[in-house]
């Protein structure tokens, strides 16, 4: 029998990414601090995310395959986060138009072993995108309509967010949504998870 598999996550966007799979899991919300730490890069603190989530709840699932994912958003050097409310995604938008932003989508896949011991393997997935020159009417606009107020970068790319874009450079789809699928299935395979079966 295949050890339960838990997504260390409450995003909807993740759980739909998941579902793409077509195996079974649950969705656990992680108790984890998502403040970055003293002159952390955008990446680092991606992975260091993914891996703090997985593993919060693995001593809470000690059969499971835990997931933890985290995305970051990188503009310039400085991290770009969930914006949380309009007035503070309409200056993120403002400030990412017609530039390069890298988007660091990290995983971390988690078990404890049999001896007790928690075993894990992390990745980043990056995409980088490139903004249109966008409008102040523009971004008003769009963000009346989609309301990406958690969303890394304040955009759902899934949704009216492409629309911001010039251009993605990826390996991964799925990886600006939030959860790179590609990575997800190696990892996943390690574990004993083959997809499809």
């Amino acid at each position: 029998m295949a050890a339960p598999l838990v997504l260390a996550s409450s995003s909807p966007y993740k759980k739909m990414l998941l579902e793409r799979l077509r195996i079974p899991f649950t969705c656990v919300s992680p108790n984890t601090d998502e403040q970055s730490k003293l002159n952390e890069k955008p990446e680092a603190l991606a992975l260091r995310l993914a891996q703090e989530k997985a593993m919060a709840l693995a001593d809470a699932n000690p059969n499971a395959i835990i997931i933890g994912s985290d995305q970051v958003g990188e503009l310039n050097g400085k991290i770009l986060g969930k914006p949380g409310n309009f007035d503070q995604a309409f200056r993120q938008l403002s400030a990412q138009s017609g530039e390069t932003v890298y988007f660091h989508s990290a995983i971390s896949v988690a078990r404890i072993q049999k001896n007790g011991e928690i075993t894990h393997k992390t990745t980043v997935n990056t995409t980088t995108v490139d903004f249109k020159q966008l409008s102040s009417l523009q971004i008003e606009n769009y963000l009346k309509q989609d309301q990406p107020y958690n969303c890394a970068g304040s955009f759902k790319s899934e949704g009216l967010g492409i629309s911001l874009f010039s251009s993605i450079n990826t390996n991964d789809p799925s990886s600006l949504v939030g959860l790179p699928l590609i990575d997800l299935c190696k990892l996943l395979a390690m574990h004993g998870i083959n997809i499809p079966k």
